[in-house]
């Protein structure tokens, strides 16, 4: 979906987060914003702009309002069956994850959820979750598979989530995350399972064009570096870019590994040490970080955010959507804790949540700023100033959501 009629934002304040621009948020004011086919055909002093746009098309006036590039939620599992409400309840009365899961709780309870849904209900569970986010702002996203963890059940998430793209004014990016956790039909078996995976899901999923990339949960609880190496090398072997869930509880040096692979992003990374930063830096993988996950499960291990910033990593901001650790679609809120919890500023926020974001999936040369060439999703906001959009929750001062050029939502 996209304009075929050229338009033109008028009086606005714009943070572009443009690479090129290094006002803070990347602020210009005085400029115009001429959207044709879909995208940003030029930024531009507002009086060039319109001697130039003259009978062109139409104009918009924003009244004012700062104009953002659309948020991209780069780590998300949105697509799954059943909530684990009941299970948290239990956690908090200090009943313990291992007794859970023995009991047929934990992340076995979603893949059973998921796998008793057929694609139309599984679609229809996850729209909410997706119209959540939009309202925030989110015009990209990405959702994983891991909760089906057979062939037809992983194709099935996959599947789902292009549905969902195909429903409303949103981009996809759909990741495999077959080697999420070991599923009962493989128990003590998880070299068995993770050649299953290279041999039959890998491939499947390749061939139906499925999927643009794959991840592994490299962790004690979850798979062993040389097994990641094994899903990595098959995922390259049928042209799917490779990314993970490393550092989140222990030290593996998954995110080294995921470097190695030239790798789209390393996420969580709380226990990153000062080798797996040097290693990021060098292959020009970002990280994600995953404020919600953190909170929600009471950790205390930061992720090393002042040696990210120093070695110059980009750092992105995701909400972690999903129903056992972060069961929040809010990426304003995913925002705001990466501010309070882990230390960035509203502007390293917002950039992870837009340019740095869209480098988590491969998009860096097409989404995420505001700049000639970029895909024309915009955000307006009623604000005066940008750190608003970070600093404030409960109320959406979100004006518009504009998604390839042609206005979504007006507030």
């Amino acid at each position: 979906m996209s304009s075929s009629t050229d338009t033109l934002w008028i009086n606005a304040r714009l943070a572009t987060f443009d690479a090129a621009n290094l006002a803070p948020y990347g602020a210009l004011d005085g400029h115009a914003l001429w959207l044709r086919d879909g995208r940003i055909h030029a930024v531009l002093p507002q009086t060039q702009a319109l001697a130039a746009f003259a009978g062109s098309g139409e104009v918009r006036d924003a009244k004012g309002a700062w104009i953002t590039p659309g948020f991209i939620d780069c780590h998300t599992h949105l697509v799954y069956g059943g909530n684990r409400a009941a299970e948290w309840e239990k956690r908090l009365t200090g009943v313990p994850y291992q007794q859970i899961a023995a009991e047929g709780g934990g992340i076995i309870s979603t893949v059973r959820a998921t796998r008793g849904l057929d694609e139309d209900e599984l679609a229809l569970t996850s729209l909410p979750r997706l119209k959540a986010l939009m309202k925030e702002g989110v015009t990209t996203i990405e959702m994983k598979s891991g909760y089906g963890l057979t062939l037809a059940d992983e194709l099935k998430q996959l599947r789902a989530a292009r549905r969902l793209e195909a429903a409303l004014p949103v981009e996809v990016a759909t990741t495999l995350l077959s080697a999420h956790a070991l599923p009962p039909e493989f128990a003590g078996d998880a070299d068995g399972y993770i050649r299953h995976v290279c041999e039959v899901i890998i491939p499947a999923a390749a061939q139906e064009g499925l999927a643009e990339a794959v991840d592994v949960f490299c962790e004690g609880v979850g798979f062993s570096p040389a097994q990641t190496r094994q899903v990595f090398e098959a995922a390259q072997a049928h042209g799917l870019k490779v990314k993970g869930h490393v550092e989140q509880l222990s030290n593996l040096h998954g995110a080294a590994l995921v470097a190695e692979f030239g790798g789209l992003s390393a996420d969580h990374i709380e226990y990153l040490d000062d080798a797996g930063v040097d290693a990021l830096a060098e292959a020009g993988t970002v990280a994600v970080l995953l404020p919600g996950a953190y909170y929600f499960l009471r950790e205390t291990q930061k992720p090393p955010v002042d040696k990210l910033r120093a070695a110059k990593v980009p750092m992105a901001v995701s909400t972690d959507l999903n129903p056992g650790t972060s069961p929040f679609a809010s990426i304003r809120l995913a925002m705001n804790q990466a501010c309070v919890l882990f230390g960035l500023t509203p502007e390293e926020a917002l950039l992870g949540t837009t340019r740095h974001a869209a480098q988590a999936l491969g998009r860096g040369a097409t989404h995420g700023q505001l700049a000639a060439g970029y895909v024309a999703d915009l955000l307006l906001w009623d604000i005066d100033h940008p750190a608003e959009i970070v600093y404030g929750l409960g109320t959406n001062p979100l004006t518009r959501r504009v998604f390839r050029g042609v206005v979504q939502h007006e507030g």
